[in-house]
């Protein structure tokens, strides 16, 4: 109750009688009485002022029931108002949502981008448009035929868009499934409530074959005389307005390929198919935005080859060897020629014919040219060197339209018919040091032979064929003179082998034609004494290397080395560069020992000189390195890094906090973290000390009361290794005025 003003009053539709508000009147008023858009079910009590309703509102017929209400005295005259009442009709959810159609139809087609709308179904709700009463929300209910796990289509729960699933856009097929029947639900209250209407509707959907195909493989003639670009085939968007487009697989200098926007191909110049025989791009679609639309398509192009290339020689002027004995039909070459024309094609087989012989005697047609390989075989046996020497062969090479000649020379070489003859059948002796280099000429030696000089028949090899088991010499020739060399090839050794007795023979690369055979006139013999020199002690090792560990104790065995005298002298051993003095060595038995304490943090790796010298000749002497690998051992404790001393600035507030890193000149692996401690209570009453990581921790004062001045901190670390060794270190703590950093060192 109240009296009577202006008012506002917001009633939910449905509901039925109901009093919404009491008025209350003055004197002299005795009534009221209200005017308006009462509609049939709004009223006011006239004596007691009650506002009511006689029904019940609707918000889908009237929203907004706007009423003029005054009181009135005896004689019915305006005692206050008109006051305007205002009644805002508040929705519920009474109206179920309703599709536009009853069915739906619609078309896809096969392999479709998936999420690519290709329909829609729509959905109204009477209800407050602005309340979730009427927010829609889509599903597909079922799917049938439904032959996959997953569904084939989907919607867009707001839009209604129906678009291809990616197991649809994969899957889809007319010739499996051509027709599909989707039931879909609308559901009002945006689909969050149990108490939300649902509607449904059948769609139908037909699957159409994709016409975003790869058009089979394109072959084009190269050289082609049309007139460019060419029409050589199309492709088919499944949607309109797309934009077509080539991608090139392969960056070429040019790419002869264009499309347009009909989807037609075009090659935009003659192709030359020895240049390239093939090519292969992708054509795409997109969107206007650029975005790509379906999956590219290959696109193979084949090009056809006419014949348009001669046959070329492989050589301008191909020379064979035939030797004058050689038997009739022999082959004694082949001509080689090539097409750049397809292989295995009409156009580039090719056909060989000798067109002339020069000279024609003793006949014109001694040689024969196998017509389709190229092999030329004697026609008759036993060639005379002396009558010619030299023949010159015109051979003309055809395809089905070009020909070209290739110059052939046959070379007719003497047969091997006549053997080296030494000219000396001993060359007695000779005596060399055995500290002779390698390399050094002993001897040179001479051989004939009557066969066709400068031809592998007359050409000398020189061999030792006896008294050289390990191959010590090596004996080279000269081409020009055919003169041998013996060398030696192996470091010589009195004390190995004094002696050689050499058989040398001497051979011809091209083998010997029959009934000739090497003989005695092609050997000769050949002694050499080696003299003995003294030589110093060689060592049985280039280097000797060992491990230790730092700690062993001192006279310690380190290892032995072993030198010998090759003239069987007693040897004498000792150390050069043993600096640090950590070695000695026996000087009879070559044996190495510690002579002090090893460290391995001053050196690691430790090298030193043994000399091994003849004991009643010790200028002959040579050396070698003995390397001394260290193995460390847990043996330093740990440390400060002192590079930068902790500062704090005056006045202290307390909790501040400075770094403190802590070293160690051992090895990472004999300690895995470090940890540190205050040393006494009376500093853990005034210093906090946390360790931040392995190798370091944080210094804070734990209060305000500090002077300024320099503290003594003892901080204890330990390595935690094996065995676990620990320091005491005094940090010295700078608290001052921090004008500068300077200022507190």
């Amino acid at each position: 109750t109240g009296p009577l003003k202006d008012m506002n009053f917001s009633v939910q539709e449905g509901g039925g009688v109901r009093v919404l508000y009491q008025f209350t009147s003055k004197p002299p008023a005795v009534s009221f009485r209200a005017t308006g858009e009462k509609d049939g079910i709004i009223d006011i009590a006239p004596r007691k002022g009650i506002l009511y309703l006689n029904g019940s509102l609707d918000w889908e017929t009237k929203t907004v029931h706007r009423l003029q209400v005054e009181s009135l005295d005896e004689k019915g005259n305006k005692v206050e108002g008109p006051y305007a009442v205002t009644i805002y009709v508040e929705d519920i959810n009474d109206n179920p949502p309703e599709f536009d159609q009853k069915k739906y139809t619609g078309v896809v087609r096969q392999n479709s981008r998936p999420g690519k709308p290709f329909m829609s179904v729509h959905a109204t709700d009477r209800d407050d448009p602005t309340t979730p009463h009427a927010q829609l929300t889509y599903s597909i209910l079922h799917h049938f035929p439904n032959p996959y796990p997953e569904m084939l289509f989907q919607i867009d729960k707001v839009t209604g868009e129906i678009s291809p699933s990616r197991t649809g856009s994969y899957h889809l097929d007319p010739q499996k499934h051509d027709i599909f029947t989707l039931v879909v639900t609308v559901r009002d209250m945006a689909g969050l409530t149990t108490n939300a209407f649902t509607s449904s509707t059948d769609v139908i959907i037909t699957v159409k074959e994709s016409l975003w195909k790869a058009p089979p493989t394109i072959h084009i003639q190269e050289n082609s005389t049309q007139e460019h670009p060419v029409n050589i085939s199309q492709v088919y968007a499944n949607d309109p307005d797309l934009i077509y487009d080539i991608v090139e697989k392969e960056k070429l200098p040019r790419f002869p390929f264009s499309i347009d926007q009909n989807g037609i191909i075009y090659v935009t110049e003659p192709l030359d198919r020895e240049e390239k025989d093939s090519y292969t791009f992708f054509v795409v679609t997109k969107d206007q935005g650029g975005e790509l639309v379906d999956k590219p398509l290959h696109v193979h192009v084949v090009v056809e080859d006419i014949n348009d290339n001669p046959p070329v020689c492989k050589q301008a002027l191909t020379v064979l060897e035939v030797q004058e004995n050689e038997g009739g039909g022999s082959s004694i070459g082949t001509v080689v020629a090539t097409d750049m024309d397809k292989e295995d094609t009409l156009n580039s087989r090719l056909q060989f014919e000798i067109t002339s012989q020069v000279p024609a005697a003793p006949a014109s047609n001694l040689f024969l040219i196998q017509h389709d390989t190229g092999v030329l075989q004697l026609t008759r046996p036993s060639l005379n060197k002396r009558i010619a020497s030299n023949y010159s062969l015109a051979v003309l090479v055809t395809d089905t339209v070009f020909q070209t000649v290739c110059d052939v020379h046959i070379h007719v070489i003497d047969i091997n018919d006549q053997i080296p003859i030494f000219e000396k059948s001993d060359y007695h002796s000779v005596t060399i040091a055995e500290n002779l280099p390698v390399g050094t000429v002993i001897l040179e030696i001479q051989a004939t032979d009557g066969d066709e000089p400068a031809t592998g028949s007359s050409y000398i090899i020189y061999q030792v064929k006896e008294g050289d088991p390990n191959n010590t010499f090596i004996i080279e020739t000269d081409a020009e003179t055919n003169r041998g060399f013996i060398k030696i090839k192996e470091a010589l050794d009195f004390e190995t082998a004094p002696v050689y007795n050499l058989v040398i023979n001497a051979t011809n690369p091209e083998p010997l034609v029959p009934g000739v055979q090497y003989n005695s006139s092609s050997l000769t013999l050949f002694k050499v004494f080696v003299t003995n020199v003294d030589e110093p002690p060689v060592f049985r090792k280039p280097v000797y290397r060992t491990e230790v560990s730092e700690d062993i104790p001192v006279n310690t065995l380190v290892m032995t080395v072993e030198a010998f005298d090759p003239e069987g002298a007693a040897v004498r051993y000792f150390l050069e560069g043993d600096w640090r003095k950590w070695l000695k060595i026996d000087s009879v038995t070559g044996q190495v020992y510690t002579a002090s304490t090893l460290d391995r943090e001053q050196q690691e790796m430790y090298s030193v000189e043994v000399v091994a010298s003849e004991l009643h000749n010790p200028a002959q002497k040579s050396q070698t390195t003995l390397v001394l690998n260290l193995l460390d051992v847990n043996d330093n404790p740990p440390t400060v890094a002192m590079d930068k001393l902790p500062f704090f600035c005056y006045p202290v507030r307390g909790g501040e906090r400075a770094f403190i890193q802590a070293v160690d000149a051992d090895e990472l692996r004999y300690y895995t973290a470090f940890s540190f401690s205050l040393a006494d209570e009376n500093t853990k009453r005034n210093w906090d000390l946390s360790r931040v990581n392995t190798t370091y921790a944080y210094l804070s004062p734990k209060h305000a009361n500090f002077e300024e001045k320099v503290y003594n901190v003892p901080v204890i670390i330990n390595d935690n290794g094996e065995p676990p060794l620990e320091r005491r270190v005094n940090i010295e703590v700078s608290i001052c005025k921090c004008s500068s950093e300077k200022s507190c060192f």
